[in-house]
């Protein structure tokens, strides 16, 4: 019997534009196609109220980095949204499949996570990299492994390591920093964890604290970091037990070892509020995705992540360990989950 297409043949350019139609429709207004029954209700707002609340989190973050650094930061993020949800884009048309909101996140952290001189095509080489190779070729959004800023991070920085640790600079200065200016502009400087792991120095805990330091874009301000992870627990789109198991761990290791070999461990109050390591354990290491799904889990990762932040920093040739500790610990979460639910379920027969 011969089978009858009921669905008519879509032109692949009209399918393209309504690929992004639908996107930009469901992440204004919703998916109206929900359960009506307990137990499977289910909010249609709750993926798009994660997203817009994360991205609530962090814009203030943004700003920051166009007030340290100029202008030009967000150019940075306008090209990472291009690159970045084009890709997702094309994947999603290719599969016949909606276009999800998680592109809109990652296409926010990814920038936030580079130097502020990083040249353009870094930037879009990057996302498309991460976008590609951490989430798509796993199936997409919420079937990724990695988190795929981070995959894009790490990927450039090996890639292209002149590029990405050989500039940094300091801060446009004036009340009204860089919303005066275009970019940075004066002499090479080194990060405050360059410095430490070449020489010893401490920088001024009041400028790591308000972020007038060399760093990535948006992982200077520790005071709209924090403020915005204190947002992001608030509002349980994030588990506090991660970052405060993460940066727990992170202060008492580094107190322990500071006292035992001052010139290779720098003392827990550097350690909490340099490099990326709040911005790390606030907006990526609590990605519901890739981060663990028991309680048990949670505490769990956020302690070995702790240990290799430390021990990155203090033994390895890299300054900061933050990024392949986070990358590392998405390759263990689901065997940490599986033996939390093993244990659970022993115990429970015993």
């Amino acid at each position: 019997m011969k089978k009858v297409n009921l669905k008519p043949d879509i032109h692949p350019l009209k399918r393209f534009f309504k690929t992004a139609d639908d996107a930009i429709d469901a992440f204004l207004f919703g998916n109206p196609e929900v359960t009506a029954n307990t137990p499977h209700v289910r909010d249609y707002m709750n993926l798009k109220r994660y997203m817009i609340l994360v991205i609530m989190a962090v814009v203030p973050s943004a700003l920051a980095s166009i007030y340290f650094f100029g202008w030009r930061a967000l150019l940075v993020i306008i090209f990472s949204y291009l690159f970045g949800v084009t890709t997702e884009w094309i994947f999603a048309t290719v599969r016949r499949e909606e276009m999800t909101e998680g592109a809109f996140v990652t296409c926010l952290i990814y920038p936030l996570i580079l130097p502020p001189t990083v040249p353009l095509w870094v930037v879009a080489v990057g996302i498309v990299f991460g976008t590609v190779f951490g989430k798509e070729v796993f199936g997409g959004t919420g079937k990724n492994l990695f988190n795929p800023a981070l995959v894009g991070r790490i990927f450039v920085a090996v890639a292209f390591p002149s590029i990405m640790s050989g500039q940094w600079y300091k801060p446009i200065s004036g009340a009204f920093g860089g919303f005066t200016a275009f970019s940075v502009d004066g002499l090479t400087t080194a990060t405050p964890l360059t410095n430490f792991k070449s020489d010893g120095t401490i920088a001024s805990y009041r400028e790591l604290f308000t972020g007038n330091i060399p760093g990535c874009l948006g992982e200077t301000s520790k005071v709209l970091i924090i403020l915005g992870g204190l947002f992001l627990m608030a509002t349980k789109v994030s588990n506090w037990r991660i970052p405060i198991s993460y940066l727990g761990t992170v202060a008492l290791l580094s107190s322990i070892l500071s006292q035992i070999s001052p010139d290779r461990f720098a003392p827990p109050l550097f350690q909490l509020l340099t490099g990326g390591l709040l911005f790390g354990a606030m907006f990526m290491a609590t990605d519901p995705v890739t981060s663990p799904m028991t309680s048990q889990g949670k505490w769990i990762c956020g302690f070995l992540m702790g240990v290799l932040t430390i021990v990155i920093r203090g033994l390895s040739g890299y300054s900061e360990g933050v990024m392949f500790a986070i990358i590392l610990m998405n390759i263990f979460n689901p065997l940490i989950d599986n033996a939390v639910l093993s244990m659970i379920t022993s115990r429970n027969r015993g």
